[in-house]
């Protein structure tokens, strides 16, 4: 058996759970995790299937090898050059794959070990939170062979603005951990050997706080983001007067006035 039929019988993604903490991880890393029509629709299915399980509080998404995610396969696109149906399936699949991780009532936190280009950069950007090595690289490089990365912007234009995103996507050059950090694209850079350290202080607070009140206000964030300012305001005021009738909202405060931990039910 040759080594590429090996990693073809290999899951895309594994996954795997703990006390609340599921980790997918992209198993491709020996080609960069390629978000090919496999991957995406493995993707989704776990998405699905996390979305749906009120055991699961709080998402890591990791990947295999020396880098993150290169985007897009190439090869398998230009396999199918001429077939614009094909095309389309993929950007809408990725698009709404993409889409899901925000609709997910579980925060996702990006663990990002290596580069992060294209579609894999529109990865990390789509992700609630990110954690980063400080060897990671960030790039919408499509520019430099001929595709510029139109769908990978619509992730990270809204996590660096209009300028910065301009600025990869025209250039095609990449910026480093820092600079990352400082567009806004990621939440903390670490020493590589400090990773999963940084991830776990997220994921510990994560699994503090009430799941009713995460899955409320995860779904009204990225319900208001893009509304006008007023519908804006609509949408949250709707969601703060929900948010008080929650039994957790009433413990809350309670523990605070009282100066004691909360126990929070998810309720």
């Amino acid at each position: 058996m040759s080594a590429e039929t090996t990693v073809a019988a290999e899951p895309p993604v594994v996954t795997a759970r703990e006390n609340g903490i599921v980790r997918l991880t992209l198993n491709r890393g020996s080609r960069y995790n390629p978000l090919s029509l496999e991957m995406i629709a493995a993707l989704q299915k776990e998405i699905d299937a996390i979305a749906a399980d009120p055991e699961a509080r709080v998402v890591v998404l990791g990947a295999e090898g020396k880098g993150f995610s290169a985007g897009h396969d190439l090869k398998e696109m230009r396999a199918h050059a001429g077939d614009e149906a094909w095309q389309r399936r993929l950007f809408d699949d990725c698009g709404r794959m993409m889409v899901s991780l925000t609709r997910m009532p579980q925060p996702v936190i990006a663990r990002v070990h290596g580069i992060a280009t294209a579609a894999g950069c529109q990865l990390v950007s789509m992700c609630d939170l990110a954690v980063v090595a400080d060897t990671a690289t960030f790039a919408m490089p499509g520019i430099n062979v001929g595709v510029f990365c139109s769908t990978p912007a619509v992730g990270v234009a809204r996590n660096v603005g209009r300028k910065r995103a301009m600025e990869m996507l025209l250039t095609g050059e990449p910026i480093d951990a820092r600079t990352a950090l400082a567009w806004g694209l990621v939440n903390r850079v670490v020493p590589a050997a400090g990773l999963d350290a940084e991830v776990a202080k997220f994921t510990a607070i994560l699994l503090a706080r009430s799941p009713a009140v995460v899955r409320l206000g995860k779904a009204a964030f990225y319900r208001q983001l893009d509304r006008p300012l007023e519908a804006a305001y609509e949408t949250t005021g709707q969601t703060m007067a929900k948010n008080l009738s929650l039994e957790d909202a009433a413990e809350g405060i309670d523990a605070f006035l009282g100066k004691r931990p909360p126990h929070f039910r998810g309720r």
